[in-house]
């Protein structure tokens, strides 16, 4: 400010600035924020997941993915819980995937947005200063007064006039209308984080699931092929035997038959596994075409034996999705508390000063500053309902984001117990599966050989050859099943995000993260490399 203006404020009345402070002390001493203050809902009161009691461990027999699991009831998920499938195609790929994902990068740049909304938000604290300077030229009527009145243009009607200015004005939050929209766009910013940690979570899962079912599929096309060869040769055999006259044309005819079902499966498989290799490669941001070399076999998988199983109380405090419901019911609250503040009066203080003169050479010259300050206090009387109903609009509001909250929770807490069943059911169900496939083998050896030596007849042969191929193909998919239901729970129980530092831990809630436990940790594979 130049000496004209601060000559001008010194000049001002006591009693004006005296009667602004005073005002100004008072409205910020009876401040207060209108609305209701949010409060973390309370953790679920249960203790299991399911209706009976979880068994400890696990097992299948010695099959591939037979191996044993135990559940480990309270234990931390590891960040990269990938890492114990000991698989480095699975580990890069997923790498891959978490750096190149497009929709990972789109909920990171949403993230990114609000993160800019909030420190854009932060100004309402703070005083607004705007500068202007005008300069216009502009002819007056002779039968109109005044005129400018200076000593070198005196009673002149066609002049120009510049005016430099600074104005400020500043509304004091006296119910809280700021301090609640500072509130609702930080729950956004949570809730855009947690919707990004989810979008992590279930791309990770994803890529493992996607992996398992290509493997399993690779196994399921080398499985047919064998049946597709075995058939072959029984083909060949029949005929031979034919034109010798040791077989009937309704033999050859039936396993002509069996050989183009077997044949006709093939077609399916293939085109499934081409499928996935196109999803893996758009899970890791490339086109169809460039699909990853990365090949998997289920031989190639191990079996995590410890499946860390988080403590019912904890699992609201893990989920990004249900994180991400809190702070949308964070939000809502805070909109109560904004279209409260909307119905009550708000006051603006502003204060102007500047300098206007004819010649912009005497813009700073004495007596042509000019300043004021003024007080001005506005407060809806009739809006036709308006205000109203869109506070009771926003209560409304509160309860649809809290039972939407309640739905989460339910779901999150379906999704454990719906893979903890899946995967006891599985090691029962991989049981079984070994259990027929190699009695549909031992079936199949001893029919070959009956019929060979002219024991058994051909019908049964080829019911036998049909079992031994549908139990292959079962015990395939039993193996498959134990690998992606794994892999579900751990998305099931959270991800372990809150043990990865790439996510940023620390700018979340501390009540969050004193029950996630969150804070930089030994990596899985770490430990393994250790």
């Amino acid at each position: 400010m130049n000496k004209t203006w601060a000559d001008s404020f010194a000049k001002a009345p006591p009693s004006c600035v005296q009667h602004s402070f005073a005002i100004l002390v008072c409205m910020l001493m009876v401040s207060c924020t209108v609305g209701p203050d949010f409060r973390k809902p309370a953790a679920p009161d249960v203790s299991n997941y399911t209706t009976t009691p979880l068994a400890t461990t696990v097992s299948a027999t010695n099959v591939i993915g037979g191996d044993a699991q135990r559940f480990a009831t309270g234990d931390n998920i590891p960040g990269d819980w990938w890492a114990l499938f000991h698989s480095k195609p699975l580990n890069d790929l997923i790498e891959q995937s978490l750096k190149n994902n497009p929709d990972l990068k789109a909920a990171q740049a949403a993230l990114s947005v609000v993160r800019e909304n909030v420190l854009a938000q932060r100004g309402a604290y703070y005083p607004s200063v705007t500068g202007s300077v005008s300069a216009n030229r502009q002819m007056q009527s002779t039968l109109l007064a005044p005129v400018p009145n200076y000593p070198v243009v005196a009673n002149e009607f066609l002049f120009s006039l510049f005016t430099p200015q600074v104005s400020i004005s500043y509304a004091p939050d006296l119910f809280g209308l700021n301090r609640r929209t500072m509130e609702s766009v930080k729950a956004q910013e949570q809730a855009v984080r947690f919707q990004m940690i989810a979008a992590q979570v279930t791309l990770s899962t994803n890529v493992v699931a996607a992996a398992v079912q290509e493997a399993s599929l690779q196994a399921q096309v080398d499985a047919t092929r064998q049946l597709i060869d075995i058939n072959s040769k029984m083909l060949q055999v029949l005929r031979y035997q034919f034109a010798k006259g040791y077989a009937g044309r309704l033999d050859v005819a039936a396993q002509e038959s069996q050989l183009a079902q077997v044949t006709a499966t093939l077609p399916p498989l293939l085109k499934q596994q081409a499928q996935q290799q196109h999803l893996l490669a758009v899970l890791a941001g490339r086109f169809p075409s460039q699909a990853p070399p990365e090949k998997f076999e289920l031989s190639s998988l191990q079996l995590p034996q410890e499946l860390p199983v988080s403590l019912p109380s904890e699992l609201v405090a893990q989920r990004p999705d249900v994180l991400q419901a809190e702070a949308n019911l964070h939000v809502a609250s805070a909109q109560i508390g904004i279209a409260t503040a909307n119905r009550l009066p708000n006051i603006v203080l502003t204060a102007d000063a500047g300098s206007t003169a004819l010649a912009i050479g005497q813009v700073f010259k004495a007596g042509t500053g000019f300043w004021d300050l003024g007080t001005a206090i506005t407060a809806p009387i009739f809006q036709g309902g308006t205000l109203l109903h869109q506070e009771r609009a926003a209560k409304a509001a509160y309860v649809q984001a809290s039972e939407q909250y309640r739905s989460t929770v339910l779901t999150a807490f379906q999704n454990v117990a719906d893979t903890l069943v899946a995967l006891e059911q599985d090691a029962e169900g991989l049981r079984a599966a070994a259990k027929a496939a190699d009695a549909a083998k031992l079936t199949l050896d001893l029919s070959q050989r009956q019929w060979k030596d002219g024991y058994a007849n051909y019908l049964t042969l080829l019911s036998a050859e049909q079992a031994d191929q549908q139990m292959r193909i079962a015990l395939i998919q039993a193996q498959a099943n134990r690998y992606a239901d794994t892999a579900a729970l751990f998305q099931a129980l959270g991800g372990g995000w809150w043990r990865r530092a790439d996510l940023n831990p620390a700018e979340l809630n501390p009540a969050d993260l004193s029950q996630t436990g969150s804070g930089r940790t030994k990596s899985t594979r770490e430990e393994n490399e250790n």
